[in-house]
This record gives structure tokens, C-alpha cells and sequence, in this order.
């Protein structure tokens, strides 16, 4: 009887040190995958934010004034400055809104949206 409860542990110590080396081996890889996560989100991070919508639209920061000014874009044919657009959009003429619309439009050109072809005169990308 001794002999077969010896033989009956000794088993089960072995089969305890595989499941231990199992144990050790998932959790390497548990840390692994953790490490990569960590390292793709913050990469994912760090890339402009271009994605499309379901509309096929891209996303566009979130102010009021960047859809008005794609608006104005869509209803002309030619190149645009920052002092057309305020008119169209019923801004008064002062240097501190045509700057900011001008930024506005800088940015759309970061994103992808419009192009400069000229300093300050702006289209959108065909």
C-alpha cells in the first residue's frame, strides 16, 4: 500500500511541476502581450486622428466652425483665403477671425481635407 501511495505522489509532483512550467510559460506570454498592447496603443497614439466615419467622411475636430467652412468649399468651385470664408460665413472682417479661420483652415490641410496650392489661398482635395 505505502508503495502505491509513493508512487501516486510521485506522479502528482510531476504533474505539478508541468503545470507550474505551463503556469510560468502562459504567464510570460500574458506579460508579452501586455507589453505590445501598451506599446501599440501608445504608438496609435501619437498618429493623427484621419479616420473614417461610416459615411466616408473624415473626422474633423470637434468645432462648430470646421463643418461650415467644408460647407462653404462644397458650394464653390475655385480656391479659397481665410478672408472668404468669414464673408461666407457672415464673420466680421476683423484680423483676430481671419486668423482664426485661417488657422482653422491650416489645420484642414494637416488633416488631409484641403490643400494650400498658394500661402493662405486653400481648395479642397479632389
Amino acid at each position: 500500500m505505502e508503495v502505491v501511495v509513493r508512487v501516486a505522489v510521485g506522479a502528482r509532483r510531476s504533474l505539478n511541476r508541468a503545470l507550474q512550467n505551463q503556469l510560468r510559460d502562459g504567464e510570460l506570454r500574458l506579460e508579452h502581450l501586455v507589453i505590445t498592447r501598451t506599446t501599440i496603443t501608445g504608438l496609435a497614439d501619437g498618429i493623427p486622428d484621419q479616420a473614417a466615419d461610416l459615411a466616408g467622411s473624415l473626422e474633423l475636430p470637434e468645432h462648430p466652425d470646421y463643418p461650415r467652412i467644408l460647407a462653404v468649399f462644397n458650394d464653390t468651385t475655385g480656391p479659397l483665403r481665410a478672408r472668404d470664408i468669414c464673408q461666407a460665413l457672415d464673420f466680421e472682417l476683423l484680423p483676430k477671425h481671419v486668423e482664426r479661420t485661417r488657422a482653422k483652415m491650416k489645420r484642414l490641410v494637416t488633416l488631409g481635407i484641403l490643400s494650400e496650392a498658394e500661402p493662405g489661398t486653400f481648395s479642397k482635395k479632389q
